[in-house]
């Protein structure tokens, strides 16, 4: 799905933000992205995106090396990915349905065929009575969850989130994770940039990237946190 080559990226004459990112991301797993807080998860993010290029290094994703893909060609392969970033990104002049029913709608499906997923998707984030509000209504979670509704409405061929779980309680949290999770059995590869280790507790067998300082202390995932205990140990 994804594969890096001696990456690296920089802006101007300065340090590389990135570097020496050599790794592959198989197509549907479930792979989470730790780090500390500048350690360049959203930079990583980005890059898997293709908004941005780097300064060195080969990326390849779906079959195809980037460098080599003409703008026409980069917006057709980003189409085949579902992206919530930390910023959000909801147009403000549309409701949170129009929102979230907005990568339908460049797909050219009509509303009627999509309608109902779309609502049923609102109020499973709990969002269902707040269909009509417009972004400067809501709060910050509720933004993040209509952020989160819209990556995914479309089915996706790979997700990639940047602290999805950020703005909303640890319930909520959990319930977008088994969403996630749904989303990545139905075979969409799943990337999920998170400090919060109690969150990935919650998977059974976790595979880890750790980005420290701009590289990768575990490149091929093995790093793992023990999960979550469960029954009377949890308590």
């Amino acid at each position: 799905m994804l594969q890096f080559e001696n990456v690296g990226l920089r802006y101007g004459l300065g340090a590389e933000i990135v570097r020496d990112l050599n790794f592959g991301i198989a197509p549907q797993s479930f792979q989470f992205l730790t780090g500390p807080s500048g350690a360049g998860k959203t930079t990583l993010l980005r890059l898997m995106l293709l908004s941005l290029r780097p300064t060195r290094g080969v990326i390849r994703i779906f079959g195809e090396n980037a460098a080599q893909l003409d703008k026409d060609a980069i917006t057709g392969l980003r189409r085949r990915i579902g992206v919530v970033f930390q910023d959000f990104r909801l147009l403000d002049h549309l409701t949170t349905y129009e929102n979230v029913a907005l990568p339908l709608r460049v797909m050219g499906r009509n509303e009627s065929s999509y309608r109902p997923e779309v609502v049923e998707l609102l109020r499973w984030v709990g969002l269902g009575e707040r269909m009509n509000a417009l972004p400067a209504v809501l709060s910050g979670g509720e933004k993040q969850r209509a952020a989160i509704a819209r990556a995914l409405i479309a089915r996706p061929e790979l997700l990639l989130a940047d602290e999805p779980t950020g703005n909303v309680d640890p319930e909520m949290a959990l319930k977008l994770l088994r969403l996630f999770e749904a989303l990545n059995r139905q075979g969409t590869t799943v990337v999920v940039a998170t400090h919060d280790v109690h969150l990935i507790r919650h998977v059974a067998e976790p595979l880890i990237m750790r980005l420290d300082k701009g590289r990768l202390s575990d490149p091929t995932g093995a790093l793992r946190y023990p999960p979550r205990p469960s029954g009377r140990a949890a308590k």
